[in-house]
């Protein structure tokens, strides 16, 4: 995870909380009055996102001090410590909202990840994220997928090419579409091409393309398709794709698979900061 990146986006959230101070904990507490706290699972999944604790209570306050007792990726159960912060009272309570915010997001991301990962057992297949993130959050939110044990597809629009149906639409095929993005990006850029049916399979193994994907298919049309494509080339199968079915999937061949609802569905796994 970026720390630079991670502090900018720390100061905007703290900003939006806190606004022009924390009314309630400023009023309350004295500024030398210190507190410790805890920061507790309350769930069993997989923990993702600690760094956070240590990053924002050091923006909030220098003297806060951090002890992280989990590491990202590991699995926690309910009633385990997560973290201990020690400090002034009034700025632990003013970042508790932000950073609990986040840690239980990204953990309950790493812990769906790692369920859908453990459903494919010690298949080749990989699991892997989309661009279906929240607006502000996609660093973190694909930082948690990591933790969880999956991988990333394209951060963004500018990283990697897909070429989706409309793109095919208005160009004409599948052929005309790879030439033109060949011609014009250097070999550093990667062509992903959405196909439906085995003819668009067949030609965009034809052109030349880096990853297939294999939308909105069944099981069985998946690994009928993973046949018609060479090694050499990535395949992926994405759309309807759940906990329920991911094992199907993954015994199809196919060399990953993309879950949108990682990052847009993941239920947060509940963690309280509990002062003493």
């Amino acid at each position: 995870m970026n720390r630079l990146k991670l502090e900018q986006l720390l100061r905007q959230f703290f900003l939006e909380d806190i606004g022009d101070g924390d009314v309630t904990s400023e009023t309350i507490f004295p500024a030398h009055e210190r507190a410790s706290g805890m920061f507790i699972a309350k769930a069993d999944g997989v923990v993702a996102g600690v760094g956070i604790i240590a990053v924002g209570y050091q923006l909030l306050d220098p003297r806060i001090e951090v002890t992280l007792v989990k590491r990202d990726g590991e699995r926690i159960q309910a009633g385990e410590t997560i973290a201990a912060a020690t400090g002034p009272v009034g700025p632990l309570l003013s970042g508790e909202r932000v950073i609990l915010n986040l840690l239980q997001r990204l953990s309950g991301i790493a812990t769906v990840t790692r369920q859908a990962v453990d459903l494919l057992g010690d298949s080749h297949t990989r699991i892997c994220d989309t661009r279906k993130t929240t607006p502000g959050l996609r660093m973190l939110e694909k930082y948690a997928v990591r933790c969880g044990g999956g991988y990333n597809h394209r951060f963004g629009l500018y990283d990697g090419v897909m070429i989706k149906d409309n793109h095919i639409a208005f160009c004409g095929s599948i052929a005309r579409a790879v030439k033109t993005v060949r011609e014009r990006l250097g070999h550093m850029v990667k062509i992903e091409v959405e196909t439906e049916t085995e003819a668009e399979v067949l030609e965009a193994v034809e052109a030349g393309a880096d990853v297939i994907m294999f939308d909105n298919r069944t099981p069985d049309e998946v690994r009928a398709f993973v046949q018609l494509v060479p090694k050499s080339i990535i395949t992926e199968a994405s759309g309807g794709i759940t906990l329920a079915n991911v094992a199907a999937y993954g015994a199809t061949g196919v060399d990953y698979i993309s879950l949108g609802f990682l990052t847009h569905s993941a239920p947060a796994l509940d963690i309280s900061f509990n002062l003493r």
